[in-house]
This record gives C-alpha cells, sequence and structure tokens, in this order.
C-alpha cells in the first residue's frame, strides 16, 4: 500500500533538512547554515504511533522580489517549482518557519501559496529553543494557519507533538482495488519507452505512444495473464532529472511514480542505452532498494547501438559499476520499438517474483553459515570473540534472516555484506533485496 506523504516547505535555512533528519531518525539530507543547500527533493519514511508514511524535504523558498534580484534566479524558481509539486501530491504540508529571525515577507508569500494549495497545513515554528523564542512564536498566528508548535529540530524538543498532529491530519488509509497476482511497476525518467514497452508486452494500443516526454500523466494499471500468471503491470508518468520538471501537471508526477514503487512487488527500472546511467537513474534504484522490492533493469533502445561480439558484456560490466549499490538485480537488454527480447522482461520480473518468497531450509542456511565464518572469520576485539549460533530465516517478500550471536554490535558492515554474498551464492535470490539482522543470545531466548 502506498504511504501517505508529508512534505516540509518553507523559506531558506529555516532548518528543513534538520527537521527531515530528525523525522526519518538519519542524516539523509545535507545540513549546512547556507541557504539553499537542499535544491532538490529527498525522500525518506518515518513512523510515529506505528503509522508510516514519506516525508518530502523541499529547497527553500524565496521571495520572488528576492529571486528577482539574484545570479541564480534560475535555480530560485526550479526549487520553487518543484516545492509547488511537493505541497499538489502531499497529504499533509508542515510550513516551517524561523523563530530566531521573526515573521517575514517570504514566510506570508509561502502560507498565501498554501492557502491556494488547500492542503492539511501544520505550522512549525523552529529554533525555539529558549523560553523567550517559545513566548515570540505567537507572532506567526499572523500567517492565518492556526496555532504555531515550537520546536527545535535540532535538539529534538517539540517534534512529537508536531508528529501528533501530523497523524492526526492525515486522512483515512484508501482502499486500494485488490489485483490477483503480483504487481509490477515499470519506472524511469521520460522518453526512455515504458509506454512502448507496456504497448510492446500488451500487444495493442494500451498507453499513448510519443516521443514527447512526459505523455503518461498518472499511473495507469494494465491487468493480464502472462505464461499462465496473473499480474499487474503499473505504467507511471516519467520522473525526471533534477531541475528539470515544468510547470504544469508534469511536475506532479515525480512522488505518484514512488507511490507507484511502493504499492509493487517488483520493479521495472528502464534506462536508455544511448545515454547510460544518470544520477536520476541511481536515485530510482536506490529509492527501489530502500523499498526493499524486487529489481529489474531493463536497458531499451538497445537497437540504436552500435554492436559487436563484447559490447553487451562491456555494458553490463559498466552497469554492475554504476549499480554496485544493488548487485543482486538481472539486466535485460531489449527493444521496445521492434518487440527485440521483450518477453524476457516478464519473464524476468515473474523470476524476481519467486525469489522474493524463496524460503531456505534452516539447516541449509546453517550449514552455509558455518562454512562462511570458517572461511573468513568475523573481526574481534581482543579478549571477547564474536560467535555465531545459529540462523534462521525469519519471512520472505524480502527475504528476512536472523543471525544470533554473542555480540551484533560487533559486526561490521562489511562482514554484513560478505554474509549477504555468501546466502546469494548459495541460494541465488536473483533481483530480491534482502533484510539481515543480528541479535544476542538473550533476545533470541
Amino acid at each position: 500500500m502506498a504511504k501517505p506523504i508529508v512534505a516540509l516547505v518553507g523559506r531558506p535555512n529555516v532548518g528543513k533538512s534538520t527537521l527531515f533528519n530528525r523525522l526519518v531518525g538519519e542524516r539523509r539530507a545535507i545540513v549546512e547554515d547556507i541557504p539553499g543547500t537542499t535544491r532538490d527533493r529527498l525522500y525518506g519514511t518515518a513512523d510515529w504511533g506505528g503509522l508510516e508514511f514519506t516525508v518530502v524535504d523541499t529547497g527553500g523558498l524565496q521571495h520572488e522580489r528576492e529571486i528577482a534580484t539574484e545570479s541564480l534566479d534560475e535555480i530560485a524558481r526550479d526549487t520553487r517549482n518543484q516545492a509547488q509539486a511537493a505541497i499538489e501530491e502531499a497529504d499533509v504540508v508542515i510550513l516551517l518557519v524561523d523563530a530566531k529571525h521573526g515573521l517575514t515577507a517570504g514566510d506570508h508569500e509561502v502560507a498565501d501559496m498554501l492557502r491556494r494549495a488547500d492542503k492539511a497545513t501544520i505550522l512549525a515554528a523552529n529554533k525555539a529553543e529558549s523560553p523567550n523564542r517559545r513566548e515570540s512564536v505567537f507572532e506567526f498566528y499572523e500567517l492565518g494557519l492556526g496555532e504555531p508548535i515550537a520546536i527545535s529540530a535540532y535538539h529534538g524538543t517539540g517534534t512529537g507533538d508536531l508528529l501528533d498532529r501530523v497523524v492526526e491530519a492525515l486522512p483515512e488509509a484508501e482502499e486500494e482495488l485488490e489485483h490477483e497476482g503480483p504487481a509490477i511497476a515499470l519506472v524511469g525518467r521520460p522518453n526512455v519507452g515504458k509506454s512502448r514497452l507496456l504497448n510492446a508486452l500488451m500487444g495493442q494500443e494500451r498507453s499513448i505512444v510519443s516521443d514527447v516526454p512526459g505523455t503518461t500523466r498518472d499511473s495507469l494499471d494494465t491487468q493480464l495473464i502472462w505464461a499462465g500468471q496473473p499480474l499487474t503491470l503499473i505504467d507511471t508518468a516519467g520522473i525526471r532529472r533534477r531541475g528539470r520538471i515544468e510547470r504544469g501537471i508534469e511536475q506532479f508526477s515525480v512522488i505518484r511514480s514512488m507511490r507507484a514503487i511502493d504499492r509493487s512487488d517488483v520493479v521495472l527500472l528502464l534506462i536508455d542505452a544511448t545515454e547510460g546511467f544518470t544520477a536520476q537513474d541511481l536515485h530510482i534504484a536506490g529509492y527501489v532498494e530502500e523499498q526493499k522490492k524486487g529489481l529489474v533493469v531493463v536497458v531499451n533502445k538497445w537497437d540504436l547501438i552500435e554492436k559487436d561480439a563484447k559490447t553487451m558484456d562491456e555494458y553490463r560490466a559498466k552497469a554492475r559499476e554504476a549499480l554496485d549499490f544493488v548487485p543482486y538485480a538481472p539486466l535485460v537488454f531489449v527493444s521496445a520499438k521492434f518487440g527485440q527480447r521483450v518477453h524476457q522482461v516478464l519473464d524476468t520480473a515473474l523470476l524476481v517474483v519467486g525469489e522474493r518468497d524463496k524460503r531456505v531450509p534452516t539447516a541449509a542456511l546453517n550449514k552455509v553459515l558455518r562454512e562462511a565464518v570458517a572461511a573468513h572469520p568475523p573481526p574481534s576485539r581482543p579478549g571477547k570473540w564474536l560467535k555465531f549460533y545459529y540462523a534462521t530465516q525469519a519471512d520472505v517478500a524480502p527475504p528476512t534472516f536472523l543471525f544470533f550471536c554473542n555480540d551484533p554490535a560487533q559486526i561490521h558492515f562489511s562482514y554484513r555484506r560478505y554474509l549477504e554474498n555468501k546466502l546469494r551464492d548459495a541460494f541465488s535470490f536473483t533481483g530480491a533485496p534482502m533484510r539481515l539482522s543480528f541479535r544476542g543470545r538473550e533476545e533470541g531466548r
């Protein structure tokens, strides 16, 4: 099920990135005292009271008069467009203001934008560490957005009250239509051929095919039977590169694509073979991995590449280097325009569905663990050797493994990766991300 979305908006340098990091529980956003550090949206998952939602960090919104006088006016306008896109798609908006510097004309302008958007809005006054600043937040009543909540994103004070308000304001979860079989999402930048691939798979003009980027404005679900297996294809609007989202309905498509990833089982990430891997492609792949969805990388427009006997292997090596954080993802080379190898796309996606649902017998799992530890013992502190007792598979989709040992704190991330590689060597799990959890013996009891 797609998670609700909460967008953070406000002027530059009011602390949005610090609050973002506080809400998602990690330092995902760059935090600097330089206005305008966050120029693109960042996404993260927050959990409060058992409810998960996506937090979107946006760039600072500058006053129109400030933009007109700055040399970086194009970046500022792009930031404004992206913030407007986040507001449009969000279920709840947090307007962050600065209790240290007080009410400004820029705050009024952002508040006017939010009133026009008619979104559930929560007003938070940041940097309210001292009693004097907490008393001064009442001046923000003037914005007409209700009672301001005094917080300190840096110290974490008041953020619990803020999250309580967020959860209260979130809409009730809508019931999604039940689809038979796995859901497979087609995602990627505009004009990489998502709609054309869908049409090739369907054998009919199910979606509009056009060379104009962004033809598909919203997610379209198509149900079909493939190799006797019912499944649902989710065709998403194109995800543009940073700073390239134009005014109009297309700028609202990014979060819709993220929502499609959220409700899918396997993601088909389409790459333009003529352009190679861009930063935005890696960003999408990273989001898919974070959500622990199955992943197949589909290299489209392969017909436009001049080839010899080594071309595919060389491209595969470049892909492995670029996508080193998802080495388990299979690659399929296709030409959606001419229908070359398109049948391999869903065949591979269904293979990944099966791999995500695979269960490993406990005896076989512990045999691999013993052999892995014997071949390469884990680094340990002198006088306290790290010992593994046993392992078990706790869940599927994604495959989740619990390892019980005497001191989980000693396990380095490189050893986690080593154990994951050993599991993949033994049991494959093609296209399926894993979760590895390490617990002490007492936790096991």
